[in-house]
């Protein structure tokens, strides 16, 4: 047990609480400085997301045919997430503004500002690689899927569709595509500017989650944060591990997707919930829930991964 415990200590002192300090900056900015959170939530949305997607694809090493197994672990596990949140939705007898919001929360995972840098730290910096593409992989859903989503609570599923359409990240993949396939390689100060928006990227998100912590109120339905948290942190490492066993991932490339299917509920659908009104105090509740909870969690997990595949 001693293994674990220090595993637990380390884990909340270097990946969980310089989150949650940063997140407290946000939170004394709204609540002192009357910061406009819609504001800073479309910078992050619309202007720095995309350049973090560019930057980390096009700084990766590895090869293709990982890549396309490890992305599409991250659609297995992403789809069959949202089959259950649909059945649970159902079983809580959820309205469609909620329901939308428990798919919000249990199909997509920090693998950003809390993922990469577990990944890092439990398994080194080969894992990193991959779970950077799983990140990416994520990222795409969530933008485009995620979006879609949030806004048909509002609109028609074709105004929706068009919505995803006018989203920078989707585009700032595709350049990321078209970089890599042509071998060619961006100037130095284009990419020094690159390099300074990807980095500024998840402290902002952070900043965002504290600004919401601040709006927070008690969630209509605990019992679907209840089943939201059991979904993100107990049931998604195991569909996680079955993909990745499926799919014969080994290695750095197992331990690196399981960690990342296995993160709290992301920063991000916080920032999505709030643009397109899809309960925006019932995501917050359980990012806040599930990222309190995943210490215990993903201690274990990471301690199981370390003896299956070290």
């Amino acid at each position: 047990m001693i293994a674990p415990t220090r595993l637990l200590f380390e884990i909340f002192s270097s990946d969980i609480l310089p989150v949650f300090l940063v997140a407290a900056v946000g939170f004394l900015l709204a609540r002192y400085a009357r910061v406009d959170v819609r504001g800073l939530s479309r910078v992050s949305l619309h202007g720095l997301a995309p350049v973090l997607m560019f930057h980390l694809l096009i700084t990766s090493h590895i090869s293709g045919d990982m890549f396309g197994r490890v992305a599409l672990l991250c659609l297995i596990v992403t789809a069959s997430m949202g089959a259950l949140g649909s059945l649970a939705a159902l079983v809580l007898r959820l309205d469609r503004q909620t329901r939308i919001g428990l798919l919000l929360v249990v199909m997509f995972s920090n693998g950003g500002n809390y993922g990469l840098p577990v990944a890092l730290f439990a398994f080194g910096r080969e894992a990193l690689a991959y779970a950077t593409v799983y990140f990416v992989t994520g990222g795409v859903l969530t933008y485009t899927v995620g979006v879609s989503l949030a806004a048909s609570g509002r609109s028609s599923l074709r105004t929706a569709l068009a919505g995803v359409a006018r989203i920078p990240a989707v585009y700032g993949v595709i350049a990321a595509g078209l970089v890599l396939s042509s071998g060619r390689t961006i100037p130095g100060p284009l990419m020094k500017a690159i390099e300074l928006l990807s980095d500024a990227s998840l402290p902002v998100m952070m900043l965002v989650l504290g600004m919401q912590l601040e709006r927070a109120v008690m969630p209509r339905r605990p019992s679907a944060v209840a089943a939201a948290a059991v979904l993100s942190l107990l049931i998604s490492p195991l569909l996680a591990l079955g993909a990745a066993h499926l799919l014969a991932l080994s290695g750095p490339a197992l331990q690196a997707s399981v960690v990342q299917a296995s993160m709290p509920t992301a920063v991000v659908t916080t920032i999505i919930a709030l643009e397109y009104d899809a309960e925006p105090a019932f995501v917050t509740s359980v990012v806040v829930a599930t990222t309190a909870l995943s210490p215990f969690t993903l201690t274990l997990l990471i301690a199981y991964l370390q003896r299956v595949s070290g």
